[in-house]
């Protein structure tokens, strides 16, 4: 049966007295978990590039903003898809996840869930964003179909390649031509290099993020770039961070954008740079908390292009 569930307790790594695990009912509170409810920021770092590329797209376009309806669509499919992501990606994991400290008490090797229901509770989320993406125009539908490659291999490339977060990167930021197409039923340059440094953003703060299970990843076998760059990771982290800040710069650029964008992306660059230089590889928390900050990062970027375009739209 679908809602019959052990609930044993809490993931290790989930946020602690959460409203998942406070207010859900027994039977509700696995499938939150396996979906990441109570870990926002992943959906918000999926979102992020939809917003982006929306507020750019009303910068080219020459409107005031965002256009609200599509900014809601591009909010529900993120829980919907990240969800979706997450729960795939913990059954195609569950013999690593079963190994790994952070992550053996999660739904699926915790036996809070079979992968039957899992799947079933997969292909309830997809159809969810099947339904927002049906909202769009053709072509950005035909783009959001194309999305479900670089999810589908995501999972596996942590088994042979030290580029994992590089494939993170292509399915996350996939949004960054979501939000352009919405409103132009095509693409451009500008959305593309804005795809291209979301790319290496995420490249970055994953990285951030995979310093806190080296140890075992190295140990079951799990190959990361937190575990390629080592010891230079903050030199990578500079080059990564730079790149995506030049790439959203030129963005910004095709797009026609003026100085508020580019002082949105100034205070981003900021931003990085303090992550960087706090950094300290060999401290989980603080990794967690670093990666958790790209959310505000996010922030400082679309408040910039949004405001852009309400001043160009005056």
């Amino acid at each position: 049966m679908l809602f019959t569930t052990k609930d044993t307790g809490p993931v290790a790594d989930a946020v602690k007295r959460h409203w998942v695990d406070t207010r859900l009912p027994a039977w509700a509170r696995p499938y939150a978990r396996l979906a990441r409810w109570e870990r926002p920021i992943g959906w918000w770092l999926l979102l992020w590039p939809c917003l982006w590329s929306a507020a750019l797209a009303a910068i080219a376009s020459g409107a005031p903003w965002p256009n609200p309806w599509h900014l809601l669509l591009f909010f529900i499919g993120a829980v919907a898809m990240r969800g979706a992501g997450c729960t795939y990606n913990d059954i195609v994991d569950e013999d690593i996840d079963g190994k790994v400290e952070r992550t053996r008490s999660r739904p699926i090797p915790a036996g809070q869930v079979t992968r039957s229901q899992a799947k079933i509770f997969l292909i309830l989320q997809a159809l969810v964003g099947l339904v927002v993406l049906l909202q769009f125009n053709m072509f950005t539908i035909g783009l959001g179909v194309l999305s479900l490659l670089p999810v589908a291999i995501y999972p596996f490339m942590k088994r042979v390649t030290n580029w994992p977060q590089l494939f993170l990167g292509l399915a996350f930021s996939w949004g960054a031509l979501m939000g352009w197409a919405a409103v132009f039923g095509s693409l451009s340059w500008a959305p593309v290099l804005l795809y291209i440094g979301g790319i290496c953003w995420t490249i970055g703060y994953d990285t951030i993020y995979a310093h806190q299970d080296k140890e075992d990843d190295a140990l079951v076998g799990v190959k990361s770039t937190a575990l390629l760059f080592g010891g230079h990771t903050k030199i990578a982290l500079v080059l990564l961070y730079l790149a995506a800040t030049l790439l959203f710069g030129l963005a910004a650029v095709l797009a026609d954008a003026g100085p508020f964008a580019f002082a949105g992306i100034a205070l981003g660059a900021a931003h990085l740079y303090w992550q960087i230089a706090v950094l300290d590889i060999d401290q989980p928390d603080e990794c967690l908390k670093l990666f958790r900050s790209n959310g505000k990062y996010g922030w400082i970027l679309f408040i910039g292009f949004v405001l852009d375009a309400f001043v160009q739209g005056l």
